[in-house]
């Protein structure tokens, strides 16, 4: 049976100027323009004929299409990959279609999602790096250029109904505001509908980022219980059945992209609890390894000759751990694999309601199983606020003991401990953000669609990319690759069609992509016809602060690896082939170049200092006058690492008043200057691990008033990140409160809270003093932040990374390297 549709040339169904008269474009150039009107025009209507343009419909019979990506999760997590963590929905799609074993992602979040929708490599679409770290150059600006439109462009100028679901880390962050503008987000890029969140992550309990369309949203506010993972699979299924009901004849393309299992790891406590039942963790993450290889190879989701590559000396063993360090990182685990099945079980509602409607047999569900490999954001023993691990702030286990009992509750933004993710790759080495090796980069997919797919429960080994997506769907539906949209030229699809591997005869046919490169915070690699050649971590990415190359293209060591022989990536053959390797390095170099991957940047850190555009970009002064939410980081006033002053002036009605003036961040990180029981107060949430506080002795009477807080920083050496300082609370010019704190949030607040004024979404600052959203109840007459000079320069940027080469150099050679930069206290 052949699978390849032809593309269609222009085509008319049905009478012309009827009104059920749908015409096909071509394709080649969108929008279509509109047909001569076909009727005839005469002075009297009575002799005239009228006549509609006809409705834009894809090619007869042109599937729905689902398309599914999960959040960091490991090749080795879900059952139908070989895990132990029970993913039946995840299961029922490959029963019903096939199970994909060397599908591959770009190693990181918002590189993966870009280079799914665009079918381009992730550089040739300004996506190098998370949209956070995005830096002014071609390749890592975080901006799709029009010349790369979204699949969901293509479709919906094909006729096709389009909406998007769940996570969104594509738009530039300048951008993720209410003020927009909106040409990259969702509705800008070719969806009808978007119903989701803008950014790497969010509280699935009180979700701070969430947007229906381009307006925030708080549903979750006098809600108790509610979740995002059940929310969103709520709204996909009313969309679908409206759809479907209303428009039965127009199909419709899905994206939906859970936060599963991207921390915080928030299942309800009915699936927690349904895990720990199972007892799935309890002889330790070396054993769940062995037997997670051994369910692997019977399934045959590995080759033959794989090999369980050696369990790293830098993790700990189970056997060495004590009991109490073991029930914290059982726990961590436990509330893991209840979010994974809780997410795929809410995957399972959507596709039973396609089903329900009886549009199963022609829907091509493409289900992705993780936008990279699971993720060591939880620092080596886990984390009950992943907010620390990008301040470079790690607990001991000690220290997280009390949390055991809320862990995955809304009093927690936790991570797991690295040896779980770790194991969540077996057999690969490595994780998320380690593009080298197929533990960052090899993530499980399945694909479905019955009425196409006879060789049901089939397993396919061709070596494919997320990029083939896009030519993959468009194949099915049976339109090209538009050459112009909008009158754009549009740039050529880097992915190839994964369609001729549908069929039962060709289970065994070549990999039609025989070369691939991968590139992720300097860390590498290039696959090419059965050989990959990879750079070897010079740190792992839980160590945030841990020194980097300087020089990223010739600081790495390079491995190298005959796939057919050797699947898992475990005996490198540099020594042996070096010719070999110098070809696979000049093709890689080839491939970065045509792909704008230069230059190359393993430092991390100084990408989230980076200024960048945006309504914020230049400015000293922020003046508000009124209540206002919901502005993300890069379009509001950073107070970080630099001197600040925040004045507010307020009438107090003759009832007193209380609230909050202004606030950013949350119950994981943040600030908020607020009144509390009509006392004026500041406070700084520095992780969660103290809160400096600011508070005025005496509550405000009725009438006008002027507060200003005013915070000095102390004096910085060349690396400025997170010093202490000085703050002053005043009240109508009079000095009411005045402390000194150590230390400031060196990098970031929480990223899924915002900038708000007049009240607070999200999370409060301080649980003991208010809870959300704490509507001022007096009147803001203005809000003021104005701020000093950063100390955090390009110079300063350039010293950090010098520092960390020479902390490099000085650990190779012995030496004593130079002070680290200035962090928060460990705790």
């Amino acid at each position: 049976m052949s699978l390849s549709i032809a593309s269609p040339a222009q085509q008319l169904r049905g009478t012309p100027g009827s009104p059920d008269a749908v015409l096909t474009p071509d394709g080649s150039h969108l929008p279509a323009p509109t047909p001569p009107f076909s009727g005839s025009i005469m002075p009297n209507l009575v002799d005239s004929q009228p006549a509609w343009p006809p409705q834009i419909m894809p090619p007869q019979g042109a599937p729905n299409i689902l398309l599914i990506l999960t959040d960091d999760v490991g090749y080795a997590a879900p059952s139908t990959f070989g895990g132990v963590i029970p993913t039946p929905s995840l299961d029922a799609v490959a029963q019903t279609g096939l199970r994909f074993t060397q599908f591959h992602t770009t190693a990181l979040c918002s590189p993966t999602r870009a280079a799914l929708l665009t079918g381009r490599n992730h550089h040739n679409v300004g996506f190098g790096n998370i949209s956070e770290l995005s830096g002014g150059f071609p390749g890592y600006n975080s901006i799709i250029p029009p010349e790369a439109q979204t699949v969901a462009a293509t479709l919906q100028r094909n006729g096709y109904a389009t909406a998007w679901f769940g996570k969104n880390h594509n738009v530039p962050p300048w951008e993720a505001s209410a003020a927009g503008p909106f040409t990259n987000w969702p509705i800008g890029m070719g969806f009808d509908y978007f119903y989701g969140f803008i950014g790497g992550d969010t509280s699935q309990w009180q979700p701070g980022n969430l947007f229906r369309n381009t307006t925030p949203i708080h549903p979750y506010v006098g809600q108790p219980g509610f979740n995002l993972i059940t929310a969103m699979a709520d709204d996909a299924i009313a969309h679908i059945r409206t759809q479907t009901e209303i428009a039965p004849s127009r199909p419709w393309f899905v994206h939906y992209a859970p936060g599963g299992t991207h921390a915080p790891h928030h299942p309800t406590p009915e699936w927690i609890a349904r895990i720990e039942a199972m007892n799935l963790f309890n002889d330790g993450w070396e054993r769940l390894r062995e037997r997670i290889f051994a369910n692997q190879q019977r399934l045959g989701v590995l080759p033959a000759n794989a090999q369980l590559s050696p369990w790293p000396d830098f993790l700990p063993r189970w056997d060495s751990l004590s009991e109490a360090d073991k029930r914290l990182y059982i726990r961590q685990v436990n509330v893991y694999a209840a979010y994974l099945a809780y997410t795929d079980h809410e995957i399972g509602r959507v596709i039973a309601e396609v089903e329900r409607l009886g549009q199963r047999d022609n829907t091509l569900i493409i289900y992705i199983s993780g936008d990279n490999g699971s993720s060591a954001e939880g620092s080596m023993h886990g984390t009950p606020n992943e907010v620390m691990y990008f301040n470079g702030v790690a607990l001991t286990p000690e220290q997280q003991m009390p949390f055991i009992p809320v862990w995955g509750s809304d009093r927690t933004y936790n991570h797991m401990a690295v040896p779980w993710t770790w194991a969540f790759g077996t057999p690969y080495r490595w994780t998320k953000q380690v593009a080298s090796h197929f533990g960052g980069t090899r993530n499980g997919m399945a694909i479905s669609w019955p009425s196409r797919i006879t060789d049901r429960g089939g397993i396919r080994h061709q070596f494919h990319h997320v990029i083939d997506v896009v030519p993959t769907v468009l194949e099915a539906v049976g339109v090209p690759q538009p050459q112009q949209i909008n009158g754009i030229a549009q740039r050529p699809l880097d992915g190839v069609s994964m369609l001729y591997t549908l069929p039962r005869e060709a289970a065994a046919a070549p990999s039609r992509r025989t070369t691939q490169y991968f590139e992720i915070l300097g860390n590498r690699a290039i696959y090419h016809e059965g050989w990959i050649a990879s750079t070897t971590p010079p740190a792992p990415p839980w160590e945030g602060t841990a020194p980097r190359p300087e020089d990223a293209m010739n600081g790495f060591r390079w491995e190298l690896y005959n796939m057919n022989s050797d699947p898992s990536q475990v005996r490198d053959l540099a020594a042996q082939e070096p010719d070999r390797l110098r070809r696979m390095q000049d093709l890689f170099t080839m491939e970065a170049t045509r792909n704008q991957v230069f230059p190359l940047n393993a430092n991390g850190l100084s990408g989230m200092l980076v200024s960048r555009p945006g309504p914020a970009a230049g400015r000293r002064q922020f003046v508000y006058t009124g209540p206002s939410c919901c502005t993300q980081a890069n379009a509001a006033p950073s107070i970080l690492n630099r001197s600040f002053r925040i004045t507010a002036e307020i009438e107090v009605p003759q009832a007193g008043a209380q609230g909050m003036l202004v606030t950013q961040g949350g119950r994981f990180a943040g600030w908020g200057f607020y009144l509390r029981q009509g006392r004026p107060v500041f406070t700084m949430n520095l992780l969660g691990l103290e809160r400096a506080k600011w508070e005025a002795p005496d509550a405000l009477p009725p009438g006008r008033h002027t507060m200003v807080f005013d915070f000095s920083i102390d004096p910085q050496g060349a690396v400025p990140f997170g010093h202490g300082g000085s703050g002053t609370l005043s009240v109508n010019g009079q000095q009411v409160a005045q402390r000194s704190i150590p230390h400031t949030t060196p990098f970031t607040f929480a990223w899924d809270e915002t900038f708000d004024v007049g009240q607070d979404t999200g999370t409060p600052v301080d649980d003991r003093d208010y809870q959300v959203p704490f509507a001022f109840t007096g009147r803001i007459g203005r809000i003021t932040v104005d701020l000093g000079e950063s100390t955090v320069t390009p110079e300063a940027i350039r010293n950090f990374g010098v520092l960390m080469a020479e902390r490099a150099r000085a650990a190779a050679g012995g030496a004593q390297p130079a002070a680290a930069p200035a962090q928060p206290q460990r705790r």
